[in-house]
């Protein structure tokens, strides 16, 4: 995840800036950069790799200033260099970003034609660039930030240096998490409350949509509408725990609310957004010659493999077999040297993964692997890694590493789909364009917060729940039944839609929730059947859809959540969110231990 801080001081700030850039490191990042007034002029370092390196480039080249912001970041499209890193700035504008800028495209081409000149392909610089041309065109800065931000489409965190202000920051938050410390004529912006623990205890977050205007004299925060509202001053000493939960309740709630971001870190580290297309680091074998993939991975990560079969056997016509690890070795099955097995694990450590891992390598396969931790056993020994940028995940029961592991493995089946001519660039540029919506719509689902605790307490009191789902709504099925199980220790079980007539409608009657994940997709009226006949039988169905499918439906369940439209390919990665958000609101009402449940690890690192 990317990180971001931003100080207005009484003092020389490079120093508490560059504590916070350090406080952000866990996050990981692999380029870093800070920008200051000095005269009221834009001033900025930046460097490739570890803050080390930027500790080396201000002992070469010194800075100074009483206002400046701070960002760490993963490259984008293409290697990490200097000219990428963050703060992005013209003369008049620096701006530190983390998120997706979905119009970039249409923006960048507008203020080209005005004569503006673009030194990088980010995001990030058309945000620059359009603050600039409205404060040319004579705006103030307060109106020429507030004009920007009401154009911007996307899921992203944003902090703003203009030149000339010595007392003026803007930040502005969609999706992505953002903090406003209070200091003792200071003030303080950061990513979360960690980043800012040593600077202050008194915090404000922006909720979704707002944008604020900060001074020493303190902060005005304006909604999405853009009306001045209050927003609630917390003390982080409650304890040290909450400042690392950034105010959440729980691990696995922060970890929830921050999918948007990371969902969008990720994305970024292989999507180019002007040309549109999908680009992996260099792998050590052509995906053309790929004529077989074996998928393994355990637990919440086999489901995500479970989306990728559906995924790469439909889009790139590649065939995909599929094991969990802990099976796999001991099937034993034929393998074809030279084939590709990719592996999944959050942790990179999983025993049973990391054995098939060392099984496969043992019969000549090429090994790819899918983590969040680079220097794990299994990135060690895999041929090449895709690393999900999900940042440490602390609860149990996994959340933000699934959605991003499903992201990457999107990714992946429209580089293989691309390589081997089953998708012209027109098909590449859709399936890109509906990856790109998906940080923000992620963000929408979150404010069905609320929604969904509501319906929780109807779960809460049952003592088996059913799952369905069709196609790529399948493996979602399975992954909320067992977060479900995880958490709640309620049992639940998923199933393929179509199944249901094949034994598990016996169950159906009025005490046993179903919960339905059905986005209005080629197969949907086939799933709205199958609603039908658990409404029969006086089911409580629980309908997770779309406007369109809620329309569709032709019956009324118990209750129904209108999620936002999407393009089917990425419908599995947004269904994750509110089943893992009625899972956590389970648990809360029966008072279960969230992050640690009962007899379970982080990582299974024995078999």
């Amino acid at each position: 995840m990317c990180g971001i801080i931003g100080i207005i001081g009484v003092k020389d700030v490079v120093p508490s800036l560059m504590e916070g850039l350090r406080r952000l490191e866990y996050r990981g990042y692999d380029s870093t950069g800070i920008a200051t007034l000095v005269d009221g002029v834009i001033d900025r370092r930046r460097a490739q790799g570890k803050l080390g390196n930027l500790e080396k480039r201000l002992v070469e080249a010194p800075l100074a200033g009483i206002i400046g912001i701070g960002h760490t970041r993963w490259a984008t499209h293409g290697v990490p260099n200097e000219v990428n890193a963050h703060p992005h700035a013209s003369a008049k504008v620096a701006v530190v970003h983390n998120g997706i800028i979905e119009n970039f495209v249409a923006l960048r081409d507008r203020l080209l034609a005005k004569g503006h000149v673009f030194a990088t392909a980010t995001d990030t610089e058309a945000v620059v660039h359009l603050i600039t041309e409205y404060l040319d065109e004579g705006l103030s800065p307060e109106e020429a930030v507030g004009k920007a931000i009401g154009e911007l489409e996307g899921a992203f965190a944003l902090v703003i240096l203009i030149a000339g202000e010595e007392n003026l920051l803007f930040a502005a938050r969609k999706g992505s998490p953002l903090a406003v410390g209070y200091g003792d004529g200071e003030m303080f912006l950061g990513s979360d409350a960690l980043t800012l623990a040593p600077l202050t205890r008194r915090i404000a977050y922006l909720e979704d949509g707002d944008w604020v205007r900060v001074t020493r004299e303190g902060a005005v925060f304006r909604d999405v509408s853009g009306a001045i509202v209050e927003r609630k001053i917390h003390l982080s000493s409650v304890s040290g725990a909450m400042i690392g939960k950034g105010g959440h309740r729980h691990y696995m709630l922060k970890e929830i609310y921050e999918q948007p971001q990371v969902i969008g870190d990720t994305l970024n580290a292989m999507f180019n957004p002007v040309e549109r297309t999908i680009t992996l680091p260099p792998l050590p074998f052509a995906l053309d010659d790929v004529e077989r993939v074996t998928l393994i991975a355990c637990g919440t990560s086999s489901y995500a493999a479970m989306v990728a079969r559906y995924w790469i056997e439909s889009i790139a016509r590649v065939p995909v077999d599929l094991d969990v690890g802990s099976e796999f070795r001991y099937r034993d099955p034929p393998l074809q040297a030279g084939g590709l097995a990719l592996f999944i694990s959050q942790s990179g450590e999983t025993a049973d993964t990391l054995a098939a891992l060392r099984h496969c390598k043992a019969k000549g396969l090429r090994c790819l692997s899918i983590v969040n931790v680079a220097e794990s056993t299994m990135a060690r020994e895999s041929d090449a890694v895709l690393t999900t940028l999900a940042g440490p995940e602390i609860g149990v029961a996994s959340t933000k590493a699934f959605t991003t592991q499903l992201v990457v493995l999107a990714c992946l089946t429209i580089a293989l789909a691309r390589a081997k001519g089953q998708l012209d660039a027109d098909g590449e540029a859709r399936l890109s364009k509906g990856l790109t919506e998906v940080p923000a719509r992620a963000a929408e689902i979150l404010k069905y917060d609320e929604d969904l605790r509501a319906i929780a307490q109807t779960v809460a009191e049952a003592r088996d729940v059913l799952y369905l789902g069709r196609g790529t709504a399948f493996p979602i099925a399975l992954e909320g039944a067992l977060k479900l199980k995880e958490i709640s220790y309620i049992h639940a079980e998923g199933y393929a839609a179509g199944e249901m007539k094949h034994g598990p409608i016996a169950l159906i009657d009025e005490t046993v929730p179903v919960i339905v994940i059905a986005p209005s997709d080629g197969l949907f009226d086939k799933t709205a059947s199958n609603v039908q006949e658990v409404v029969a039988r006086g089911g409580k169905v629980i309908f997770l859809s779309d406007s369109e499918g809620n329309r569709r439906l032709g019956v009324t369940p118990a209750f129904s959540v209108v999620l936002p439209a999407v393009d089917p390919f990425v419908a599995p990665i947004l269904y994750a969110i509110p089943v893992q958000l009625l899972a956590y609101h389970v648990a809360v009402i029966k008072g279960t231990d969230v992050d640690q449940p009962r007899n379970l690890a982080k990582s299974v690192t024995v078999e």
